[in-house]
């Protein structure tokens, strides 16, 4: 984590550092990390000593930028000192406290409190269980209420990678929600917000809160689908009931007829030549969206002929072939992958 914290930094400055504290956290968390892993999280992502007493066992540590534990003693400059739980966090800064400072210690403090098996509540974290199938309906709507989600309008979710780039970051109700692809950042929009002006970013059908775990589910398929920089942005209504049926596959155990076109997907000009023939009418009109000979798109499709099993250009099969397609952009998707550092 502290590795890509690093990373996330030289990437986007303008991110929201917010959003990552939160996802460390909860990834260490999620580790099991002890305590001079979480004081030594709170040090790096602070730039400056992070400390903690217990009240009980009147034990303290504090732990460095760098990670080493540091004797006590000496003149401890506090920041902003939170009490919680049993036990005092700080952070010793020279200077005035800095804008995430108060986020650090919050979220040091109920990492520390989980760790030592104590009931502790975040007010904040409640779209994960608004947005899991297997929360019961009840709690589900009760995590709505709470959020201020009228129960009789429809929204829709977004969701993007911790390192989207934002050109502007309006007010949202958004938090990091844990995923089989690692922590997101999730939006929850109105039904009617069709954009967000950040990329790479997959925005879900619109549903009522009680169905919102599918909405989720349509955009985890939709951000997938997305290519930087051809394609930043994919709205799940564009591809309507194609992308509900791809958000209930998984990689191991895809459509059938993806594992066949993997043999077509090796040639260098497949992608780009299969989406104009699904984007067009004709052989001809294909041709134009790839920017290609008539007798050029010809001979590709002759090749990917010979190499499925049924005709993608025939009735159905134009309908197996798309939704296979789609199926291997999937599969296949770099939305996900960390880019690497620009050296800003």
């Amino acid at each position: 984590m502290q590795e890509l914290l690093a990373r996330l930094k030289a990437l986007d400055p303008n991110a929201s550092l917010a959003l990552r504290i939160i996802a460390c956290f909860d990834e260490l968390v999620r580790g099991g990390v002890n305590i001079h892993g979480l004081l030594g999280a709170a040090a790096s992502l602070s730039g400056c000593v992070a400390g903690y007493a217990g009240h009980e066992s009147a034990r303290t540590l504090r732990v460095s930028p760098g990670g080493e534990v540091l004797k006590d003693g000496g003149v401890e400059k506090r920041v902003g000192a939170l009490e919680a739980d049993g036990m005092t966090v700080w952070l010793e800064r020279d200077g005035p406290a800095r804008v995430n400072d108060r986020m650090i210690l919050e979220r040091l403090a109920l990492a520390l409190a989980i760790r030592s098996g104590h009931t502790a509540e975040d007010p904040l974290r409640r779209l994960g269980d608004l947005l899991d199938a297997n929360v019961d309906v009840e709690q589900r709507r009760a995590a709505a209420a709470k959020l201020g989600l009228a129960p009789r309008q429809k929204h829709r979710v977004a969701t993007l990678p911790l390192f989207a780039t934002w050109n502007q970051h309006r007010e949202l109700l958004e938090d990091v929600v844990h995923t089989r692809f690692g922590p997101l950042h999730v939006c929850v929009l109105r039904a009617d917000v069709k954009q967000i002006d950040a990329s790479p970013c997959g925005i879900g059908v619109a549903t009522g809160v009680d169905d919102l775990h599918r909405s989720f589910a349509t955009a985890l398929v939709s951000l997938r689908l997305c290519a930087i920089p051809e394609v930043p942005v994919v709205v799940a209504d564009d591809y309507g009931g194609l992308v509900d049926l791809l958000a209930q596959c998984t990689i191991d155990r895809p459509l059938l007829d993806v594992e066949e076109l993997e043999s077509v997907m090796q040639h260098p000009w497949a992608a780009q030549t299969l989406d104009a023939l699904l984007r067009s009418a004709s052989i001809r009109d294909a041709s134009r969206i790839a920017g290609v000979h008539h007798s050029t798109m010809q001979a590709r499709l002759e090749t990917i002929r010979g190499l499925l099993s049924f005709d993608p250009m025939d009735g159905i099969g134009r309908t197996r072939v798309g939704l296979a397609f789609l199926a291997w952009r999937v599969r296949h998707s770099t939305a996900l992958d960390l880019p690497p550092p620009t050296g800003r």
